[in-house]
């Protein structure tokens, strides 16, 4: 009988488990969606919403929990054939993913079966996503009041100010570019 026993043993060991788990839900963050079997994604979502829910509180012993947890991955983008560090998994978690939902009470992921199927066993494929920040809340239950901490709205709004600023620093970038077009083009004619 298996009265009581939690989680699914994927055909693997304990150690094989957490190790895949973490590394799901690394590339989860990092991608903002990954394809997954049914079964790898079921297990990996309620994980996942328990380190974004960490990240929401935002503070020093989340942040160490989420690491103890998860491990801290750099996130490694290849630009002209070199590869270029971009960050780690917990730092877009806590800096993007968590001021992302403070006002979501839950429900960060979703699970989207796919018609595909693999081709070596026939396993059942789905889209495990991230859900936008864009996308509203569709079921809107009794009216709660929820405390934000300080430190959550503080995170936010630092977040919205250096997004702020990254546009505004793209935008002059743009500006310059086209003057600079504007002048070859008069010298030239």
């Amino acid at each position: 009988m298996r009265h009581r026993v939690a989680g699914r043993r994927l055909s693997r060991t304990k150690e094989h488990r957490l190790a895949m788990r973490r590394n799901l839900v690394a590339s989860l963050f990092q991608h903002e969606t990954i394809s997954t079997t049914i079964e790898k994604a079921k297990e990996v979502k309620p994980f996942a919403e328990k380190l974004i829910t960490l990240a929401k509180k935002g503070t020093l012993p989340a942040r160490r929990q989420a690491i103890a947890l998860l491990g801290n991955r750099d996130i490694i983008d290849y630009e002209d054939g070199e590869a270029v560090r971009k960050g780690t998994v917990v730092g877009k978690l806590f800096s993007e993913l968590g001021p992302r939902y403070l006002d979501r009470p839950g429900g960060y992921t979703r699970i989207i079966r796919l018609s595909l199927r693999r081709l070596g066993d026939n396993g059942q494929l789905v889209l495990l996503q991230l859900i936008g920040a864009d996308e509203s809340l569709t079921k809107k239950s009794k009216k709660r009041s929820r405390k934000k901490t300080k430190k959550a709205v503080e995170v936010k709004e630092i977040a919205e100010d250096q997004v702020a600023t990254e546009v505004e620093d793209v935008a002059r970038e743009e500006e310059a570019e086209i003057q600079n077009d504007k002048e070859q083009t008069s010298q030239g004619q």
